[in-house]
């Protein structure tokens, strides 16, 4: 196996532990919750395939689902997102040779253009998620409040983890 592959599975354990046993049990005012186990779909490689990227998706919100007794909402929506990766980044990067890196990070993309695509996941995962909860619009008030701050929470939790995934070599001074 190569460093990379051993590199992906390390983050997507603590990510994930991370997800159950911590972020899981936080909720700010009622209706910001962190969402930062996507984070492992966004760092995914625009060269691997899209067969592996559904099949890390659907497994990623499986082990979530199981441990957050959730009944397949995270399957679905990670499935979802892992299936629109590619085409997102190619609305802000429309050529692959244009990356610095085969990962999106804020030193790969620039800042402008990953801040934007983190923006749109992370907003695609956070709809995702929250309609398929509520499967209703009963409530859109709070639907929409639980849409926009979830993304802004774990939007800015993101970018600190990206901030540690960066190798020292990368960083700008």
């Amino acid at each position: 196996m190569s460093k990379t592959v051993l590199q992906f599975i390390l983050l997507g354990f603590i990510l994930v532990l991370a997800q159950v046993i911590v972020f899981n049990h936080i909720c700010l005012f009622n209706v910001a919750v962190p969402l930062v186990f996507i984070y492992l779909l966004v760092r995914l490689p625009i060269t691997l395939s899209v067969n592996w990227m559904l099949t890390i998706g659907f497994f990623l919100g499986l082990i979530v689902d199981i441990f957050s007794d959730t009944y397949g909402m995270n399957t679905l929506a990670c499935t979802i997102e892992a299936m629109m990766h590619k085409p997102i980044l190619r609305l802000y990067v429309p050529r692959e040779e244009d990356l610095t890196r085969p990962e999106p990070s804020m030193y790969s993309l620039g800042t402008a253009t990953y801040l934007k695509y983190l923006l749109t996941l992370t907003l695609l995962y956070c709809s995702l998620i929250f309609l398929i909860e509520a499967f209703t619009f009963f409530n859109p008030v709070r639907l929409l409040l639980r849409i926009v701050f979830s993304t802004i929470l774990s939007m800015a939790l993101m970018i600190g983890i990206d901030s540690f995934m960066t190798p020292q070599s990368e960083k700008r001074l």
